[in-house]
């Protein structure tokens, strides 16, 4: 019934399956790291971040609650914690990634919340 030519079709379009499924999953992955800069320091739980370009993305691509701040090389971890997933706010332009609370005066604004690029829901920073 089958020859090694329509065996060796349906092995290379089910390998060719695997290689698109995989590279899905990576752009969505990717999707979530966005590099931010602040022109100010800023604040997190715990850290104050001086300004300058910051990589922020998902800590583990199976748990979507666990964010990373790194250096803009990925070379040092900054921050990592526990985040609250969150609608974008209806009024929040599509581009811009991140939103500031209030903070006495002489000190940084926390970040409040980080948005990735595109997409309809961001992770929202608990603080004591």
């Amino acid at each position: 019934m089958f020859n090694r030519k329509s065996l060796a079709a349906a092995c290379g379009a089910a390998i060719l399956g695997l290689v698109m499924a995989a590279s899905s999953t990576a752009s969505t992955n990717a999707s979530r790291r966005s590099y931010l800069t602040f022109s100010g320091p800023v604040a997190l739980p715990g850290v104050t971040l001086r300004a300058g370009a910051y990589t922020f993305e998902l800590a583990d691509s199976n748990r979507r609650d666990i964010v990373q701040v790194r250096t803009r090389d990925r070379s040092r971890v900054l921050w990592m914690g526990f985040t609250r997933l969150v609608r974008r706010p209806a009024g929040l332009r599509a581009d811009r990634p991140a939103t500031l609370g209030e903070a006495p005066r002489g000190t940084p604004p926390p970040i409040t919340a980080w948005y990735p690029f595109g997409e309809p829901t961001g992770y929202e920073f608990i603080y004591p």
